[in-house]
């Protein structure tokens, strides 16, 4: 316990200074304090040299690799690289802390978690839920491995199975609470069905905030308001959006040209509007910088449309597109349309998975603006009228 005191202060005195300790939930802190990061930590960590990503070892750079560990509060500790991009991590405190505080956990509930990773986020639900009455679910056998050992090292009574997540864990269901670690763009219906009635499910969503969804008491669906805003990694094997950039761009010239007359400085600061061009186009990958010229975008489908949004110096801005979808067109009009309804931030919308169906809906789910979610493989979204 007295290893890595000052980090750990550090950490819990950062949480505290941005209000991260939820009142409603006064067990996580302590929580937390009965079972700190670093012991759930490999001996390896990884960290982005700007390069790639390269070893931090315990053994050899203790103190770098406690900086890892206790990095901030919106800090990750990366504990697995796969084909050089990372594929797991201890995950940030304030995330953690943020989506264990939105699970509305009590003592005794049964708890099913996708996503074992290092078992942490399992070993704090049982915390409070009790011994035994967490079951986590790990698609890595050597990370469920390493998860079950360390578990049963600290004496903690967690179930670690290695599956796949998307489809649950129907052997131990139903589940009071269901906590995915990992990001997902299409609710898997098992989650919702493993679920008892009034059952909440609390999952990233879009790889850019996270949903908390209540089980209907018939059981045919589940609904939900978006919590909070965080950036996860995709479920294991979830295909990425096609080609990037450079290769959706390619080497031909733009087929349309035309002046920007709107200042692009929300499209990278504003991430209520980030979240709801998410929404709106789910397909489109933006990414902005700021040069002496001023802020710049690059869009594009990871299919065959692209866009430039290039500031010239002198306060204009010009955007060069090509492909068979106008992108920066498209963006300017889902903007126009997220003004036009009042600028809602993320926590006016919410969700509704019901069975071959899931919409993201702003204000009301009955009344409210929505917008279908498309299912892996199907067709791209397309706005929908109220119900």
């Amino acid at each position: 316990m007295s290893e890595f005191i000052e980090e750990r202060r550090r950490l819990a005195a950062d949480m505290e200074q941005r209000g991260g300790w939820p009142a409603r939930s006064p067990w996580i802190r302590q929580a937390v304090d009965a079972l700190p990061r670093h012991w759930f930590a490999p001996d390896r960590l990884w960290r982005w040299d700007r390069h790639a990503y390269a070893p931090v070892d315990r053994g050899h750079a203790p103190k770098g690799w406690a900086a890892e560990v206790y990095a901030g509060p919106d800090e990750a500790a990366v504990i697995q690289v796969t084909d050089g991009l990372p594929s797991s991590s201890l995950s940030c405190e304030a995330v953690v802390v943020d989506m264990l505080d939105s699970l509305l956990l009590e003592p005794g509930h049964h708890v099913l978690e996708l996503g074992a990773g290092t078992g942490r986020n399992a070993a704090l639900a049982a915390w409070l839920a009790g011994p035994g009455r967490v079951t986590t679910v790990e698609a890595d056998a050597a990370l469920a491995a390493r998860a079950r050992e360390r578990l049963e090292t600290l004496g903690i009574e967690v179930t670690v199975e290695v599956g796949d997540g998307a489809e649950g864990w129907p052997k131990s269901a139903p589940y009071d609470r269901v906590i995915a670690t990992y990001a997902v763009d299409w609710v898997p219906w098992a989650w919702v069905a493993q679920t008892r009635p009034g059952g909440r499910i609390v999952t990233p969503w879009g790889r850019l905030g996270h949903v908390a969804l209540t089980v209907a008491e018939d059981c045919r669906s589940a609904s939900g308001w978006m919590q909070g805003l965080a950036q996860f990694m995709p479920a294991r094997g979830t295909a990425e959006a096609g080609r990037d950039f450079r290769q959706v761009r390619g080497e031909g010239p733009a087929t349309n040209e035309r002046p920007v007359v709107r200042d692009l400085a929300p499209l990278r600061a504003d991430w209520n509007l980030l979240f709801a061009l998410r929404v709106a186009l789910p397909e489109v990958q933006i990414a902005t910088a700021v040069d002496d010229d001023g802020v710049n975008a690059w869009l594009h489908d990871g299919a065959a449309s692209w866009a430039t949004l290039s500031a010239q110096g002198d306060g204009t801005t010009i955007a060069y597109q090509g492909g068979p979808r106008r992108l920066a067109d498209k963006v300017e009009q889902a903007w126009d349309a997220w003004l036009g309804i009042g600028r809602p931030g993320v926590y006016d919308f919410g969700m509704t998975v019901e069975p071959g169906h899931q919409f993201v809906w702003c204000w009301d789910a009955a009344a409210g603006p929505r917008w279908p979610v498309r299912e892996p493989g199907g067709a791209p979204c397309r706005p929908a009228a109220p119900a």
